[in-house]
């Protein structure tokens, strides 16, 4: 993998206005991981790519109507099958923790970078997208010197009694284990 002028180069792009300008760009020194099914625990489709792009339809399904005026996004998806889109560049601050807090400071999205996975937190993840994630996650450890193997959260640790994600069933161990 290959990540060049903030892009990687393995990933769909697919542009989200959900971002901006990093109040200190060469300050990307966390990595959260997220997860997210739209419809709540269904797979696949472009309701996510809709959701992070403002074009989600509220008729289409009821738990649209709660969410499609949402201005979120984040900088990576991957998907079950271990196919990986990027909505916002690294060097740009997404907007996927919400209201966080991280060792002391605030604001998670001016200096995180949050990827997301196609799942729910009832649900295993898949074998292609903990492949997938270590090998991002090593392409990013090695391009952005602010990160570390120590500086990787669930939104729930910088999210606490707000998220559960990426939940119970991520494996934290299996993980760590691919990053070696």
């Amino acid at each position: 993998m290959i990540i060049r002028d903030h892009y990687l180069r393995a990933a769909s792009q697919v542009a989200s206005p959900n971002c901006d300008d990093r109040p200190d760009p060469e300050d990307i020194s966390l990595l959260v991981i997220h997860c997210i099914s739209l419809p709540p625990e269904q797979f696949e489709g472009d309701y996510i790519d809709q959701l992070f792009c403002n074009g989600l339809d509220p008729d289409e399904h009821p738990y649209f109507k709660d969410i499609y005026r949402l201005k979120v996004s984040a900088h990576l998806l991957i998907r079950r099958d271990g196919s990986i889109r990027q909505y916002v560049p690294f060097n740009r601050r997404a907007w996927h923790a919400g209201e966080s807090r991280y060792q002391g400071r605030v604001r998670c999205n001016d200096f995180s970078i949050g990827i997301e996975l196609e799942g729910s937190v009832t649900q295993a993840y898949a074998d292609a997208q903990y492949l997938q994630l270590s090998d991002v996650i090593k392409v990013l450890l090695a391009n952005y010197p602010g990160l570390s193997r120590k500086r990787i959260a669930a939104h729930s640790d910088i999210a606490p009694g707000r998220k559960t994600d990426p939940g119970p069933l991520f494996d934290w161990e299996r993980f760590y284990g691919l990053l070696e």
